[in-house]
């Protein structure tokens, strides 16, 4: 019987530069933006769309991602930090037991969704003046590599990690920067590069889909599809993972992440069927609205 060495995963928490620390969760997050940036640039030169309308959709993206997730992780799983620590929910900052920077630390992609949603329909009507389902579905695109980054910067805070699993396991990894939280030291399931290496997968399956199909003149099809395949990933994942926080909602067996993300899938699926009757042609699509 073949068995399998656990390994251990306890890195520095980030690269030194003379008085401060680039952690690389930040890095993570630098990543994602940056190349998300790159990404929407390419995808308006091929749309032949006026790159002015790049930057301010850069700074709604990162008004909404960072503002919702915040958010929604205080909502979803921390709602009593709005009594015990208001500015905290706000600022990167902690003010009790005493004052400090913690950086933008308990993020929720769910809550990032919502406020992307807002803000991306915002930015469509009122600066690039187009149909919202014609930048969700190319915002899609970097969002689910900018996800797959993220993940990654869990998986280097030894956050988020999974649920035990056989030390025989070839997934099995020992995170003993979590040994405080979650008790004995015990090899887990290492849930932050599933989630990451599905959202990866899924930015290569949109890219292709979006370059090489005529799937991006059916508005919202490539949206719909994102919105089912992304939080399906999470919603099979989440079996493997530890609860976060003090999850307050748990149906049939489901835990908040889980059953978050369902009416995320079933929206995916209503917009799919949308786009059938919402076709552009190739002229309606490089034509600004």
């Amino acid at each position: 019987m073949l068995t399998f060495l656990y390994s251990t995963w306890d890195p520095s928490t980030g690269i030194p530069l003379g008085p401060v620390t680039l952690h690389y969760y930040s890095l993570m997050f630098i990543l994602a933006f940056g190349l998300g940036y790159m990404l929407m640039t390419k995808i308006y030169k091929i749309d032949n769309v006026n790159l002015k309308y790049v930057e301010p959709l850069f700074t709604w993206t990162l008004i909404g991602t960072i503002l919702g997730a915040r958010l929604g992780h205080v909502i979803f799983y921390q709602p009593e930090l709005f009594k015990q620590d208001f500015w905290s929910v706000f600022l990167p900052i902690r003010t009790k037991p005493h004052l400090e920077f913690t950086g933008f630390s308990g993020l929720a992609s769910h809550g990032a969704t919502i406020a992307l949603i807002f803000t991306t329909l915002y930015y469509s009507i009122k600066i690039i003046k187009k149909n919202p389902f014609w930048v969700y579905d190319r915002i899609g695109i970097p969002v689910a590599l900018g996800g797959a980054f993220v993940r990654m910067g869990n998986f280097f805070n030894s956050e988020i990690i999974g649920k035990p699993a056989p030390e025989n396991s070839p997934f099995a990894i020992l995170f003993p920067q979590q040994s405080s939280e979650y008790g004995a030291i015990v090899p887990r399931y290492p849930t932050q590069l599933f989630e990451a290496a599905g959202y990866f997968l899924l930015f290569i399956l949109l890219w292709i889909l979006y370059r090489y199909t005529r799937k991006k003149y059916h508005q919202g099809w490539l949206f719909g599809l994102f919105f089912i395949l992304l939080w399906a990933i999470r919603f099979f994942v989440e079996f493997l993972k530890e609860p976060q926080g003090d999850e307050f909602i748990h149906i049939a067996g489901l835990n908040t992440g889980q059953v978050l993300s369902i009416p995320f899938m079933i929206a995916g699926f209503v917009i799919m069927w949308y786009s059938k009757n919402n076709v552009i042609t190739e002229e309606q699509n490089e034509k600004p609205e």
